[in-house]
Order: structure tokens, then sequence, then C-alpha cells
């Protein structure tokens, strides 16, 4: 063979070695400032070289209790999979191998708050600090995003793999960052639940609120009033079967959310979107008889009897339960569309469920139509409708949760064109859902205000999980960067090139997303 020869084939096997690598990791980015993380840290600094592996890591713990010891095994779920080879979880001062990646707490950055963290890498080692569990939580998904797309496919893939070297600190703006699912005009099974709470958690979320109850069904099993699932379970939009989550199944979901550091808030919607309830329970019909059950969507034709005092017992039994099931510090108690309660009935209404809801240890949200009642300080309005309502909560003293329809409702359409979805707030791209801050949207909401940010899916036209994934994704990213990142660190046109590297990270986790025009897709 000729040195001409000899040398094309050379040069060719090193491209192929290469496109190869590139191939087997083709969202490494060289440069840790160039990573295309989402939500966008506060700092990101590079540093020289990378930490490179090529099979099973030493993974270290600082301190030996379950909420570490969990961390780590979260993380060694993660990347067995992909490497094919078992991480060793170790305890302080062990060290087996020369690489290994460090998971602490630590006084010292309580700066950070709760859910901070610092990320120092270095060629042999993965340094994760924060001052609690749930930041180093939040940190391993940072991890996540700068190891390669494919490690989520869960499937075995050739190394080694590299990370850039570099330091990243980080913290979140606002407490509250969160996802609604409506599980009422559509019945969605625990495991899809749990597969929507790993999608929220990978984007650092921190909140589910589950609208359990409203006309087309009753989804959580009360013990004091078992007729609720038996009767308000059986129904859904369209006609469909429904079904209901019992206690047992709903603490599950619970503890799933809780191991991701994700807090549930129920909701049972009152005194309208309330025909379910009216259905199963007679006795809160003010003839002494049940509704029909519903299974159409038209809103606001329901309505509680306010001026029944058999309505406040039965709502402190439904209220009393969910508390003992639920840990996190709010009750939903809705408060939307009730179109044909008299506003003289609907305001003692909202006023009394109040007490019944801090009598049970627990803080009310409700909708912003909930602020033309007389509201505790502890009480949270959630804006999705009316400007002026938010703005009366403010002058009440109360936080406002964010989730304009026009803006944040992963129950509307892209566009025209596509199938899923409504429109009656209009169409929300994926650069509409991203391009508004939270802190001045209403004129005198600042953020002191806000309580933090919620994207809200109903579901009257979604029926499963790849439905629901459609919907939501390649939104939610957004609106969870919105909840993380400050304003001033967020510009559209920067976002969606890093949004369009997270195509490769979608198909990897099998979420069925919409390939929006919007977005530069890689």
């Amino acid at each position: 063979m000729g040195t001409k020869h000899l040398r094309f084939i050379l040069i060719l096997n090193g491209l192929l070695l290469v496109l190869t690598f590139a191939t087997a990791n083709p969202s490494f980015a060289a440069d840790l400032t160039k990573a295309a993380l989402i939500p966008k840290p506060v700092s990101v600094k590079s540093g020289a070289g990378n930490f490179e592996f090529n099979g099973g890591l030493d993974i270290r713990v600082n301190e030996v209790n379950p909420g570490m010891i969990s961390l780590a095994k979260y993380l060694d779920d993660f990347l067995t999979p992909a490497t094919g080879s078992n991480n060793v979880i170790l305890e302080p001062g062990v060290q087996k191998s020369e690489k290994y990646i460090q998971l602490e707490t630590d006084d010292a950055i309580s700066q950070l708050g709760k859910e901070g963290y610092e990320l120092t890498i270095s060629p042999g080692t993965i340094r994760l600090s924060a001052h609690t569990p749930e930041g180093v939580f939040r940190g391993l998904q940072t991890i996540r995003q700068l190891l390669p797309a494919s490690f989520e496919g869960k499937k075995p893939i050739k190394g080694p793999w590299k990370i850039p070297c570099g330091t990243i600190l980080d913290y979140p703006e606002y407490t509250y960052r969160g996802a609604m699912l409506d599980v009422a005009r559509h019945f969605f099974g625990p495991d899809d639940v749990k597969r929507f709470i790993d999608l929220i958690a990978a984007y650092k979320m921190n909140v589910l609120h589950l609208h359990l109850a409203d006309d087309q069904g009753w989804r959580i099993e009360i013990k004091s009033w078992p007729s609720l699932t038996k009767i308000g379970g059986t129904t859904q939009v369209g006609g469909g079967k429904g079904g209901f989550y019992t206690q047992e199944v709903y603490k599950e979901i619970v503890q799933y959310a809780a191991d991701r550091f994700i807090t549930i808030i129920p909701e049972i919607d009152m005194p309208g979107h309330t025909n379910a309830a009216l259905a199963s329970v007679p006795e809160l019909n003010p003839d002494n008889q049940p509704t029909k059950l519903y299974t159409g969507t038209k809103v606001g034709f329901s309505t509680l009897q306010t001026n029944k005092e058999f309505t406040y017992k039965f709502l402190n039994d439904v209220i009393r339960e969910l508390s003992e099931l639920t840990p996190g510090p709010y009750i939903h108690v809705g408060g939307d569309e009730s179109h044909v309660t008299k506003n003289e009935d609907y305001i003692p209404f909202i006023e009394r469920v109040q007490e019944i809801v801090l009598a049970n240890g627990k803080q009310m949200i409700g909708w912003d139509e909930t602020t033309l009642s007389a509201l505790k300080p502890s009480t949270v309005a959630q804006y999705w409708s009316k400007a002026e309502n938010a703005s009366r909560g403010v002058a009440k003293g109360v936080k406002i949760i964010m989730s304009p329809a026009a803006k944040a409702y992963l129950d509307m359409k892209y566009n025209p064109k596509t199938k899923l979805g409504l429109h009656w707030a209009g169409y929300v791209e994926v650069d509409t859902g991203y391009k508004w801050d939270p802190a001045t949207l209403v004129p005198g909401i600042t953020k002191e205000n806000i309580l933090g940010i919620e994207c809200p899916l109903w579901s009257e036209t979604v029926t499963n999980i790849k439905q629901i994934e459609s919907l939501v994704f390649p939104r939610l990213p957004g609106y969870a960067e919105i909840g993380w990142t400050e304003a001033t660190n967020r510009k559209w046109e920067e976002y969606r090139v890093r949004l369009g590297c997270h195509a490769e990270r979608f198909k990897a986790m099998d979420v069925n997303y919409y390939p929006s025009a919007k977005v530069p897709w890689k």
C-alpha cells in the first residue's frame, strides 16, 4: 500500500473516530459556559480540562443518613443503565477510585437557600454542595443535563463520557415553581402522575397541583363519604369510565413526589365545578335529590348550597381527610367560575371555607375570584383570569401565584393548526409562553407580592400521557426557567437555542414533544 493511501486511511479513521464520539456524546459542550442548561443558572464559570470517565464511579456523601444515601442512590440509578457499571456509594473518608462525585450538605453556603447549590467540576472530582438535601437534588438535575442526552434513555452507551470543568453557582428566583394536572375531566392513573412528576422534577420545578374534583369526576377517596368515588368517580369527559385514587395510592403519589422534593397541592373546587359531588351526595342539593352525572365541558352551572349547614359539615370532612393525607402546607379550594352562585352567597362561603382550612392546619389557595372575600395573610390567590382580582388580593396582603391563562395555560393550542387543546385564551406558542415576567405583567404586582409561577394543564382534550406530553413540551422548560432564573438573565433568542439542544434529550426521555417552528431544533 502506498504512503498516500495509508495517510488517507489514517485520516479517514480519525474522522470516523470523531464522528463516533460525536454520535455517542453529541450534547457535549467543550466549554461549561456553552452547556445548554435549562433553567439557566445564576453563574457559570469555565475551567481547564474535563471530568472524563468510562465506567462506574465512586459516589461519596459527607453525611451517612437516609436523605443523603437516597440522593446518592438516585444518581446511581441514573448512571448505571447507561454506563453498564455499578457505582459505589461510599461513606465519608473512604476512597476506592481516583475519580468520584461528592454529594454534600454545607451550612457555610446557607445564603444559597434551601434549593441553591454549588457545583465544582475538576478533572478528578465533581463536588455538589448545598445547604440542604433539596439543593443537592436540584443540582443533580444540572449534572443530568451536563451528561450526554443518551443517558436519559436507560440503555448502555459507549464511553468515555466527558463533563467540562468549571463552577456553577445557582439558586431560584421564586420559591414556588409549579405545574397543575387536571385529573378530574379525564382521569390519569398513578403511573401517569409519577411520569409527570419525573418530567417536572427534571427541570427543577417543586410543586404539583392536582385538580382532584370537578363537574365531571371526583378522584380522591374520602372515607367518610364513600359515595363520592363510588358514584362521582365513575365518569369523565366524553363518557369514559373515569377512576379515582384510593387514599393509599394517593399517599404513594405524595411520597413519590416528596422523594423528588416536589410538594403536592390537592384541589377540591368549590362552590362551583361541583356536579360530581352533587350527584354523589344528595343532601348537598336544595331538594336533597342527586343531580345527573355530567360528561360535557361546559362550566359555571353547578353550585354548593352555601346557606346549608350540611354543606360545611361535608366540606370539613373532605378537607380534614385531605389534610391528613397531604403533608404540604396548602389546600386549594378552587373558587373559580361559580357563575350561578350570587356574590352575597359566594363571599361568606369562601370566608367560612378559609376558616375550615386553617382549622385543619393548612393554608388556603384559591383562584383569583376568591379575592372578593376577606382573606387572611396566610392565604394565597392564584391569578388566572382577571388582573383586577389579583391586584385586589395584593391590596389585601395575600401572596399571588402567577398563572395568566393567555401566557401560562398548557391546554391552550400552540397555533390554529395544532389539534389538541383549546384557544379561548388565545394561542400560546413557545415564545409567547416564555416572553413574560411575572413581576412586571400586572402593574402594581411586584416580585415581593408573588409566591411564584404555575403552568396549569386542563384536560378537556387529552386522554393519555402522550397527549399530555405534547401540550406540556416544549413549553414547560420555559416556565421552569421563568420561575428559577432572574428576568435580567433571560433572553428569548438565546433561550430558543438552548431549548433546541434539548430535542435529543426529549427523544431519549421518550417525551412526545411538539416540534415548534419557533425553535431551532438540533
